[in-house]
């Protein structure tokens, strides 16, 4: 109970706050956005991680490392001279270095663009590979990403996310205010993931899909993109209080497609808070910048039984 009245508390003030926080009035009115989305692509709801190359966009066409993609989706790859071939199963590719003409099971087909070499490597399409191994492809143009397979956003209550004692926390925990869940009990463990394995899925809930740091009106601010609207954060500082966070509403942006963008102010007056108590005269909190923590904590109401924390992409 103690920990929701201050946080009604810290919400009240803030809204009292909020000419400081950006001047918010409207979305608009905090001026465009500094950050864009990265190009990833996703299989089965899970990043592939390329080796020796990022995606590119080329012509509204997604070219990838070839080796990557064709073992993100389970192919045998072969690279010979100009030519790059995929088995799976019972299907087969050969594209040609430089030719719009690939061989498919056998039969000549014609693409929109050609495998290609990108700084020293071959490149592919990735949309005609994936498609002509049995996948099926969606672009996201909110995110920047490219959907292959199904959506199958992992959970944080996969037993790959392992469960770590509050007690190894003990230097974050000077306000243990934030180490309990919504019926007021202590945490006893909290999972870390890190940025590299979004987009996941907060017990069966929340679904965080990318964080990012942007600029608005030349002041930081961390963006997750989220299918909940304005769930609290927490920047975890080693040695120090906790500094709680929540969403601009007014900021808030709907993409239109079950997800929206919620802002958090980098500095905040909030941090006049510190364990709870308001400390009316100090003036640290205007120094305050987002390479000091080490974990952003993410609030769900439907996490009971653990705490989970994102290690800080942005130190």
């Amino acid at each position: 109970m103690k920990r929701w009245i201050v946080l009604l508390l810290c919400g009240v003030i803030g809204v009292s706050m909020l000419h400081w926080e950006g001047n918010v009035e409207a979305a608009s009115e905090l001026g465009p956005v500094i950050g864009s989305p990265q190009l990833a692509v996703l299989v089965d709801g899970r990043k592939v991680k390329f080796q020796g190359g990022d995606p590119v966009m080329e012509n509204n066409r997604v070219q990838v490392p070839l080796r990557g993609i064709g073992e993100a989706l389970g192919a045998k790859v072969d690279f010979s001279d100009k030519t790059v071939t995929y088995l799976k199963d019972e299907k087969s590719i050969v594209l040609t270095l430089g030719s719009k003409v690939a061989v498919v099971d056998g039969q000549n087909v014609t693409m929109d663009t050609a495998a290609k070499a990108v700084k020293g490597r071959t490149y592919v399409p990735l949309r005609f590979v994936s498609e002509n191994l049995g996948e099926s492809v969606s672009w996201d143009q909110v995110g920047g990403w490219v959907w292959i397979g199904e959506k199958k956003i992992p959970s944080t209550d996969d037993e790959q996310y392992k469960l770590t004692p509050i007690s190894e926390f003990r230097e974050y925990t000077q306000s243990d205010l934030f180490f309990k869940n919504i019926r007021g009990k202590d945490y006893t463990h909290i999972k870390i993931i890190k940025s590299s394995d979004l987009p996941i899925q907060l017990a069966d809930s929340q679904i965080v899909y990318s964080i990012d740091l942007v600029k608005r009106r030349r002041e930081d601010f961390i963006r997750i993109r989220s299918n909940h609207r304005g769930n609290p954060i927490t920047f975890l500082v080693k040695n120090s209080f906790a500094r709680g966070r929540h969403g601009i509403d007014n900021a808030f942006t709907n993409n239109g497609d079950n997800t929206g963008m919620n802002f958090y102010p980098v500095v905040s007056s909030l941090d006049k808070f510190q364990n709870s108590v308001y400390i009316e005269n100090y003036e640290g909190w205007t120094s305050f910048t987002i390479k000091q923590a080490d974990y952003i904590l993410l609030e769900d109401g439907d996490l009971y039984d653990y705490a989970v924390a994102i290690e800080n992409p942005f130190k």
